[in-house]
């Protein structure tokens, strides 16, 4: 593979990708956003395989005979496949964060809420 003959396209999707990779890899071995080894896989199918076909484009050829596609649609099916994939990673990830959010507060208010009825307990003796 000659790395000087890299489209702007396949740096930006290089980059994207290990970004991706790496922010699912730091959550995971932190612990973080409850992310679990599925999703972590999952992530490392996805974005690795856009990798691969962003660095051997030929590969997607080879994959679309294999599956049955033909044609030069593969560049727009991975713009497309990428920004939806994006998009859900993102949405799940504010979804998590939401429902973090969701528990702490209801767990502050059940504190509150408790420490409320002892406080009236304790003045009534």
């Amino acid at each position: 593979m000659d790395f000087s003959s890299l489209r702007l396209y396949q740096v930006v999707i290089l980059i994207l990708a290990g970004f991706m990779l790496y922010q699912g890899a730091s959550d995971y071995f932190k612990g973080k956003n409850h992310q679990t080894l599925l999703k972590i896989g999952v992530r490392i199918v996805v974005w690795g395989g856009m990798a691969i076909i962003a660095l051997f484009p030929n590969f997607g050829n080879v994959l679309a005979e294999l599956i049955g596609i033909q044609g030069n649609i593969n560049a727009v099916i991975l713009t497309g496949f990428i920004l939806v994939f994006l998009m859900i990673f993102k949405l799940l990830s504010a979804i998590e964060r939401l429902e973090q959010n969701i528990s702490v507060l209801t767990r502050e208010d059940a504190l509150k809420d408790i420490r409320k009825r002892e406080g009236k307990g304790t003045d009534s003796l």
